[in-house]
């Protein structure tokens, strides 16, 4: 649909009682099968997909806020509207609703929201009219006025009742009236009561009684009413703060009235919401929802009107960026785009995507730079709340644009990140608060878990190289000129390298405390750790803070067994440790190390083991075949003299075999190396082993195409126990495992082979 009078925003109220953007799409009216009546449906502009689907019940209480908002309960704690681009779109609407329910389409309100048990007590009272009966609005009746409007607030249909009769009888403009007679009159007394008057008309939370409240003719006079509070010994200023303390500025003139009106009287319902009206009570706390609303739409109203004028944002940026604007005028200007930005926030999502995007196309990030290098602290803490909606919008734009300033610039001091760094580090504020919100952004920039972005992925890479290049001499200088400086309470011949100060020891023990294997070369490489150790030998035996840290970076070295620093540290500094007993942490550091290197050695010794154990068994193989042909002949005996007759078949096999086995022996396999078949099979159960093919000698035997095919370059070596060796010996277990081999080989083999090991 493309008429933009049906053309609505749709917002659902979230548990803080704040309006929650759910899209933007166009509302039609029609009958919905499934749920059995007339029903609004919003369908998305963007893809048509179904943004609100709601049947229009007949005992829903609609209201009609503000000539282009609807807004109903669906559930208790479920609140929807629809915020109409066009006045014309509303009232359709509107009228559509009221016909399914038969109301009259004059009225604001449908029907008044009445719970169950109150409509009961009401029906009880015969005497209780539709409308509340309004004193008249004399001076004399005041008092009288302030208790009915007081004693209305704990019931939801008395206070429908008082909202209609206020809007019907035209009361608001008559107390306002009488507000100005009492003042002139000074009459603190009818003054007090007009506090308590409009304080509780506020509270009624009705958007129809807001619009009238906050009228340009109105709003004012509904400030001085509430200037005079009973509780205080003298009434606040606060029309004289808004007419000439709080002075609207148009940094750009603002041609649009209706724009202008609706900034007025937003920034003034923002100041009786925040600063004139007390925190409220408990029993309070969602009397003033519809103020809340009432503020929000005006916001997204403002920012949307402000955002289509091209024409106004690309002047203001012409002049923050121009170096002949006075600096006067350039805090305006800046504090306008802070306050711009803020209202951002209300915009749903996909708009307030296109509103930043329209600032970096006009060119806020080197405008932030020229601001942020200025002296005024209150410019550059504007500038900087500036910087961090952009961050938070996008940390991958901002990237991208300070990777394509040294390009521009010959001085890396003038890089936006640089002067980031160095507002942080030079923060004047004692309770750090800019530094802390500029450590917040830079984190944020430098975080490698936000740079993975499937559009760009080598943005990781790219800006990682950029900042270590340009702008980590930046970060870093304040600890090197900590350390570098020289102590001059040292004696004169102290040769040691000066300690590190405080928060480059915590820097330290940070990339430690990653236990990257990375970051510990760098460290052994560039032998860091000496002035370390210098800075606990020169402090002493003094039990303070940079004794305990230092000692507390050894010991969590020692407690995490980071073997490569252990072996540093006790390789090149031990002998001046030593000494230290009254801690066990270098003690321990040296059983770690000693440990380390008594592992190693018994895994070379394994190693060594199974090399002589493949040699051995090879060996083995070659001398064991005599001991093999001879208990071959003994069991052949027995054979031949217990089965006469099949012995003489089985030998005539046996020959034709044993020639075929040396014409084919050896085979070459797939991969090209020689494999050679060892059979110990089922033959040793009777206590035989059985025959095995042999080569003619024990040399190496020749390769069909003339290579010889080496012994110790079996694939596979003979199935004995006793060669399977182990690569980490532990000496507790020695005497088990030998006495669980022995028991094997007795079980597996006729007779014992000579252990490899031995």
């Amino acid at each position: 649909m493309s008429d933009t009078r049906r053309r609505v925003k749709v917002y659902t109220l979230n548990e803080d009682r704040q309006w929650d953007d759910r899209g933007t799409g166009h509302v039609s009216s029609t009958y919905v099968e499934r749920l059995k009546g007339i029903s609004l449906l919003v369908r998305a502009e963007s893809d048509g997909s179904l943004l609100l689907e709601s049947k229009i019940n007949p005992n829903t209480a609609y209201q009609k806020q503000q000539d282009t908002l609807i807004v109903w309960s669906e559930a208790e704690n479920y609140d929807l509207a629809l915020s109409f681009q066009e006045k014309a779109g509303c009232d359709e609407i509107w009228e559509k609703i009221c016909q399914v329910q038969g109301k009259d389409p004059s009225l604001e309100i449908t029907q008044d929201p009445i719970d169950e048990s109150e409509e009961e007590r009401f029906e009880e009272m015969p005497e209780t009219s539709h409308l509340v009966e309004l004193p008249a609005c004399e001076l004399a009746r005041l008092e009288e006025i302030a208790d009915l409007v007081t004693s209305v607030l704990s019931s939801p249909i008395r206070r429908e009742k008082l909202a209609l009769a206020l809007i019907s009888e035209g009361y608001i403009k008559k107390l306002l009236q009488l507000f100005r007679t009492c003042e002139d009159l000074e009459n603190r007394e009818g003054l007090h009561h007009l506090y308590e008057i409009v304080r509780g008309v506020l509270f009624l939370n009705k958007a129809t009684l807001f619009e009238v409240m906050f009228s340009d003719d109105c709003i004012m006079d509904v400030v001085g009413c509430l200037e005079y509070d009973p509780a205080l010994v003298q009434p606040k200023r606060h029309r004289e703060f808004l007419t000439k303390t709080a002075k609207f500025k148009e940094v750009i003139p603002i041609r649009d009235s209706e724009l202008r009106q609706k900034i007025h009287q937003t920034y003034r319902v923002q100041y009786i919401q925040d600063i004139i009206l007390p925190t409220p009570s408990v029993f309070e706390e969602n009397f003033l929802s519809t103020l809340t609303s009432f503020i929000f739409f005006n916001k997204v109203e403002i920012v949307s009107m402000l955002q289509e004028d091209e024409k106004f944002l690309t002047e203001v940026f012409a002049q923050l960026t121009d170096e002949a604007t006075e600096d006067a005028k350039r805090r305006e200007l800046v504090n306008f785009f802070k306050e711009f930005c803020a209202f951002s926030q209300t915009l749903q999502p996909q708009n307030r995507d296109a509103f930043f995007k329209t600032l970096a196309n006009l060119g806020i990030l080197p405008a932030l730079e020229i601001i942020m290098g200025m002296d005024d602290l209150q410019v550059r803490a504007a500038a900087t709340d500036i910087f961090s909606y952009l961050v938070e919008f996008s940390p991958s734009m901002v990237r991208e644009f300070v990777m394509q300033e040294p390009q521009q610039a010959d001085d890396d001091d003038v890089l936006l990140i640089n002067l980031v760094i160095k507002q942080m580090i030079c923060d004047s504020d004692p309770e750090l608060g800019g530094a802390v919100q500029l450590m917040g952004l830079l984190r944020t920039l430098i975080d490698p878990e936000n740079m993975l972005a499937p559009t760009n992925k080598t943005e990781k890479t790219e800006f990682l190289s950029f900042f270590y290049k340009y702008c980590m001499h930046v970060l870093t200088a304040p600890l090197l000129a900590n350390t570098a400086e020289e102590r001059k309470d040292l004696p004169e011949d102290s040769t040691k390298v000066n300690p590190v100060c405080p928060g480059a020891l915590r820097f330290m023990r940070r990339i430690i405390g990653l236990k990257d294997e990375y970051y510990n070369r760098y460290i052994i490489k560039g032998n860091l750790f000496e002035p370390v150790i210098n800075a606990l030998l020169d402090n002493g035996t003094r039990y303070n803070l940079l004794n305990s840290a230092i000692i507390e970076l050894f010991e969590f070295i020692k407690v995490e067994d980071i073997k490569s620093l252990i072996a540093h540290i006790v390789d090149n500094f031990y002998k001046a440790l030593e000494s230290i007993e009254y801690v066990q942490t270098f003690k321990g550091l040296k059983g770690r190390y000693e440990q380390e290197k008594a592992r190693q050695s018994r895994s070379l010794t394994s190693f060594s083991l199974l090399a002589r154990s493949l040699e051995d068994d090879e060996e083995m193989w070659f001398n064991d075949e005599e001991d093999e042909d001879d208990a071959d002949a003994g069991v052949e005996k027995r054979v031949e003299e217990d089965f006469p007759e099949s012995y003489g078949k089985f030998m005539g096999a046996k020959k034709v075999k044993d020639s075929e086995d040396k014409e084919n022996l050896p085979k070459r396999t797939p991969s090209g190396s020689f494999k050679f078949t060892f059979s110990h099979s089922a033959g040793t159960t009777n206590g035989s082993s059985s025959t095995s093919s042999k080569p003619a000698s024990s040399a190496s035997p020749a390769a069909p195409n003339g290579s010889s095919a080496k012994v110790a370059s079996l694939p596979a070596a003979p199935m004995v126990k006793a060669g399977l060796v182990g690569l980490v010996d532990y000496p507790d277990d020695e005497d088990e495992e030998d006495e669980e081999e022995d028991d094997e080989e007795e079980e597996l083999s006729p007779r014992k082979r000579p252990r490899l090991g031995s």
